[in-house]
């Protein structure tokens, strides 16, 4: 696969017009190789690669059409503009049709040439793109979604993504997993002028530490076992768009060093190669880590974190926003049920079942609370969702508050009689099942310790299943147990 336009093979008999094409080319920046006839041209195509050739059509021993055709049955990949003086539409055709990419017209001048390049050079590049869009299955344009929220938070979130989308600047958008960052970085590249530029990412937790600088950089043919051709990275694929790097703090530590002199220099080298590269794109960065944190256990480089942080922008966890739930949750279910069935009626929420996904505290955020309703989609025929159809772990999330002095079960009050003496009435809802602000972090904690210990005893210890019963990421499911583990919070055998 042509990955960039670097090397180009001229074959013309004719001195002068070969000469003139390789002098235009090489003020382009163009290494070029000349051939006299079709026999020189076969030979050099055999022992090298080359990324594009400019072919005369009318030569002796081998013609143009004659080498065209060998190539093509050779399945040789160098992208072919065919060259002469007497050209026919019919001609033009079966060139085309045996896999030339354009057609130049001789007498011509240096412009139309650097016309034909960049024609190709344009080619080379959507085809790289194609087929990284490919690979990442439609990431990058995910249909249906859009970021919604009124809550205070999520209109300040909106308001800031206006701003930076207006500007180049480098952006780190910090936020627990689940809560939409990815959204975030698509948001930031489609409302300003990078819009209409190639929007490419890298999961830099899901790239195996021996193939993160040839996924970033790319690599020469021959670079390592396995390089059978050279493969363009993720900065040249992004050209002068945007590059998101989700997960930074994933990234390796030598790798780190390089990116770091990619932001400062604006200039990289394939892997296995020397050619100098120009990076020209934006960079967007994501984090579910405390990065200064890191940074202070020596996880992640000081310096790169100050590149990355120029603009950044934090993104709420969904129970910092509990007022969008209603909102989000009758959007997942239009969404889902669309999908299944092309209709957005046939489920509905009672507004309890409401009531118990508003007070929750969604351990996984947005991700979790649309993987329920796809859920229950799937699973429930409705026509109203009611709350014995939630998942046991969406019950039990309704914490007891505790008391923040005496870190005991707050004593629970008939909602009836009057405050206890002493005490405001705020100090002792009527609902004694919700927490009260004081009490929020500490319900929560031990909310979260709960839901991920059920989720565990359900899938009889099994990771994998419980980080997707609980929308979370198995990285960050790991975590949280090592957390317990060291806590000796952690039941045996989990």
């Amino acid at each position: 696969m042509i990955s960039s336009i670097e090397t180009v093979l001229v074959v013309d008999d004719d001195i002068l017009m070969r000469e003139f094409v390789v002098e235009t080319l090489t003020r382009a920046g163009i290494e070029v190789v000349q051939a006299g006839n079709g026999a020189q041209a076969q030979k050099l195509m055999e022992e090298r690669d080359f990324d594009m050739a400019f072919v005369d059509i009318k030569m002796p021993v081998l013609s143009g059409m004659d080498l065209l055709r060998w190539k093509q049955e050779a399945g040789i990949e160098t992208l072919t503009v065919m060259v002469t003086a007497f050209g026919t539409v019919e001609q033009a055709v079966e060139a085309m049709k045996l896999g030339a990419v354009d057609f130049l017209m001789k007498p011509f001048s240096p412009e139309q040439v650097e016309v034909v390049l960049n024609r190709a050079k344009d080619w080379v590049r959507l085809s790289a793109q194609n087929d990284y869009l490919k690979e990442e299955l439609g990431w990058s344009m995910p249909k249906g979604k859009r970021l919604l929220g009124q809550a205070v938070a999520m209109q300040k979130l909106i308001e800031q993504i206006e701003r930076v989308a207006a500007s180049s600047s480098t952006v780190l958008i910090s936020g627990e997993s689940g809560t939409g960052k990815e959204l975030v970085a698509q948001a930031i590249h489609g409302l300003g002028e990078y819009r209409k530029r190639p929007f490419v990412r890298m999961n830099c937790a899901a790239v195996p530490e021996s193939l993160a600088d040839s996924e970033l950089f790319g690599h020469e043919k021959g670079a390592f076992t396995g390089a059978i051709n050279r493969r363009a990275g993720r900065f040249e694929l992004a050209g002068n768009g945007t590059l998101l790097l989700d997960e930074i703090s994933e990234m390796p530590l030598g790798l780190q060093a390089k990116l770091l002199r990619v932001i400062q220099e604006r200039e990289f080298e394939r892997v296995g190669g020397s050619r100098t590269l120009r990076a020209e794109c934006r960079i967007i960065a994501t984090t579910n880590r405390d990065l200064q944190s890191y940074v202070r256990e020596g996880g992640f480089r000081q310096d790169l974190y100050y590149r990355l942080n120029v603009v950044p922008i934090h993104v709420p966890p969904l129970r910092e926003r509990p007022e969008d739930i209603p909102m989000l949750a009758d959007n997942f279910l239009k969404r889902h049920l669309r999908n299944l069935t092309g209709k957005t009626d046939g489920l509905r929420f009672r507004q309890d079942t409401l009531d118990i996904l508003y007070r929750y505290m969604w351990p996984g955020n947005v991700r979790e609370l649309e993987h329920l309703i796809e859920r229950l989609c799937v699973m429930e025929k409705g026509p109203e969702l009611t709350p014995a159809m939630l998942p046991p772990e969406v019950h039990g999330s309704i914490c007891t508050p505790v008391d923040s002095a005496t870190q005991e079960p707050a004593r629970q009050s008939d909602p009836h009689s009057p405050p206890a003496e002493g005490k405001a009435a705020s100090e002792c809802p009527p609902d004694s099942t919700v927490p009260s602000p004081a009490n929020t972090t500490l319900c929560l904690d031990e909310l979260e310790r709960h839901a991920i210990l059920r989720a565990m005893e359900k899938t009889d210890g099994q990771r994998n299943q419980a980080a997707d019963l609980l929308g979370v990421s198995i990285r960050t499911l790991r975590n949280k147990l090592n957390r317990y583990r060291e806590e000796g919070s952690l039941p045996a055998g989990l």
